[in-house]
């Protein structure tokens, strides 16, 4: 675990105060718990390693896609 400071102001410092004497927790782990959820909510998705790895050979198939693929998935 590693050790930083934050500054709050006033009425937020007041609001998690009462917060972690209400559910008898620390201050710092729900300031731990907040940081956790708020960086796994923005954090960039992850893009697939296959994506971009292979080349069809065309350069045309964003001007001719519902062309090339009509008829797929039909018998």
């Amino acid at each position: 675990m590693e050790k930083t400071t934050v500054y709050l102001d006033s009425d937020d410092y007041l609001r998690l105060k009462r917060l972690a004497a209400e559910q008898q927790r620390p201050s710092a782990e729900l300031i731990r718990e907040a940081v956790a959820e708020y960086t796994k909510r923005h954090a960039a998705t992850r893009v697939a390693r296959s994506i971009g790895a292979f080349s069809s050979g065309r350069d045309d198939l964003g001007e001719r896609a519902e062309e090339l693929l009509t008829g797929l998935g039909q018998p």
